[in-house]
């Protein structure tokens, strides 16, 4: 997951909150004020799964998850129980795609919001 996550972002890991692995940073404000910075990609193994974020929000990649492999999902999380299992190929588009959104410019949606709408400028 490093290397794959390395190579989807061209950046260096870093812990963040105590076991995540972060992967750059993007800025973020919603419209009602809120701002803030967060790593633009990431994961935290886990005993259950291992958890990938996309803070752009899962459903914008419902295309892709349907040729990933066995997951489940939350709004930025992909549980991923078994790697052996999954298209490694897709994870890495799919973390490509989303650290790029989040990194082009201040994003202005919430995951919940994200869909296929551009972020707001």
């Amino acid at each position: 997951m490093l290397e794959l996550m390395a190579r989807a972002t061209g950046q260096s890991p870093q812990v963040y909150y105590g076991t995540g692995v972060g992967y750059g940073q993007y800025h973020y404000k919603y419209k009602s004020g809120r701002e803030g910075d967060a790593p633009a990609a990431g994961f935290a193994p886990r005993k259950a799964a291992m958890v990938v974020y996309l803070g752009d929000g899962i459903g914008r990649y419902e295309e892709q998850l349907k040729q990933l492999g066995p997951h489940t999902t939350g709004v930025v999380c992909l549980y991923l129980k078994d790697l052996e299992k999954i298209d490694l190929a897709v994870l890495e588009a799919m973390v490509t795609e989303s650290y790029r959104t989040l990194t082009n410019q201040t994003y202005g949606l919430r995951a919940r919001e994200g869909g296929h709408r551009k972020p707001a400028d």
